[in-house]
């Protein structure tokens, strides 16, 4: 069972732990957070062709010491005597998420609000100057709470392979085939790191056990200081536009801009997180029921992939996104999908494609029998 902890407790070396009760999950998996997309995004980039020879060769070429001195040469180490909120809230965090062994942390001079966990022996956490001073104590926690289920998750190793394939591509941009196999890992790499952004959403909730201070922080990473302009209903709101708005060139669009980014959109993450913790699989981990770490070497792959693959059916068949639901339809034997599709892309010429004479005109709400007041984003 899960355990709460209040102001003082000491527990395995952890000290000044939150001034509020918390629960802390003694012993957890991170299968019990992970969404079924990151797991089954790692399956594949591992079956990727010349992924397990890049990773191999780039384990050996990248020693831990060389890697914290690329990125943490000009950075302040949280201590008792450095920031010391910060580090009360990652012993905090690790206490809640029984991480035994406390992971280094950083504070870099960048005025880009950015956290990243990184590191291939040892994970290491550097959150920017500009996140510090973006977000309030509860928001911090929720994202340090992230970077800890980024570490516990074993995230690290990937996210750094990630970061120097990614600056590797642009030296190599000259040897045309040299290029491209490397931008092939760097593009898988990137489909399951967004993923993996979403499984370390869900800690960071895990650790502050405030919804209303995770979805803040988001709306602040995308907005800026100005809560008092701003609505979390209204920016749940627009994931949902997001999700179900547009045609057949609108989703096109999407997986075109989504492409070379790192994170997915911030409002489809505030959605997909506000969906986990309205969920029964998250009351009954707060209930504390959840997989226990001493399980995980009994963990069944191939259960593993089959929950996976369950998980991306259910999301194409409930998705409002008009090329998911054109996928459905080619599904379910539907008819007239050649009509949808011409409709659908008719205005990349800005036409709009008229049905034949003897095909009947449909009235516009056909296309969207499904779209009724579902819940937000998914």
């Amino acid at each position: 069972m899960g355990e709460d902890m209040s102001d003082g407790h000491e527990h395995n070396g952890h000290e000044n732990v939150p001034s509020r009760q918390r629960r802390r999950f003694p012993g957890i998996s991170s299968r019990a957070y992970e969404h079924p997309a990151d797991r089954s995004a790692l399956v594949a980039l591992r079956k990727l062709s010349g992924f397990d020879t890049v990773f191999k060769a780039l384990s050996g070429l990248l020693p831990e010491r060389s890697l914290r001195l690329l990125f943490l040469s000009d950075s302040v180490r949280v201590s008792d005597q450095q920031f010391t909120h910060l580090n009360d809230m990652l012993r905090d965090a690790c206490y809640i998420l029984d991480l035994e062994k406390v992971p280094p942390m950083y504070v870099n001079q960048d005025p880009v609000p950015n956290a990243m966990c990184i590191g291939l022996d040892e994970p290491i956490i550097v959150v920017t100057t500009g996140l510090v001073e973006l977000l309030d104590e509860e928001e911090m926690r929720a994202v340090i709470g992230h970077e800890v289920g980024h570490a516990l998750s074993g995230h690290s190793v990937y996210r750094t392979i990630l970061l120097f394939l990614t600056s590797l591509a642009v030296r190599v941009a000259w040897i045309p085939l040299g290029n491209l196999a490397i931008m092939a890992i760097v593009t898988a790499l990137r489909e399951w790191f967004r993923k993996s952004e979403l499984s370390a959403d869900r800690a960071g909730l895990l650790v502050g056990q405030d919804l209303q201070s995770s979805m803040r922080g988001l709306m602040k990473i995308a907005g800026g200081n100005h809560l008092h302009e701003m609505n979390v209903d209204a920016f749940l709101k627009q994931a949902e536009e997001y999700e179900a708005g547009g045609d057949l060139r609108d989703s096109v669009l999407k997986i075109l801009n989504v492409l070379p980014r790192s994170h997915p959109f911030t409002t489809v993450r505030a959605a997909e997180l506000k969906k986990w913790a309205e969920s029964r699989d998250f009351q009954r981990l707060m209930d504390g029921h959840y997989p226990r770490r001493s399980e995980d070497k009994d963990t069944s792959v191939t259960d593993s992939f089959r929950e996976s693959a369950s998980h991306y059916a259910d999301h194409v068949k409930s998705s409002k996104d008009p090329l998911m639901k054109l996928v459905t339809d080619i599904a379910g034997g539907a008819g007239d999908l050649g009509g949808r599709v011409r409709r659908g892309f008719g205005g990349f010429t800005g036409t709009t494609t008229a049905p034949p004479k003897d095909e009947p005109r449909r009235n516009d709400t056909d296309d969207t029998d499904d779209q009724g007041s579902g819940s937000s984003g998914s």
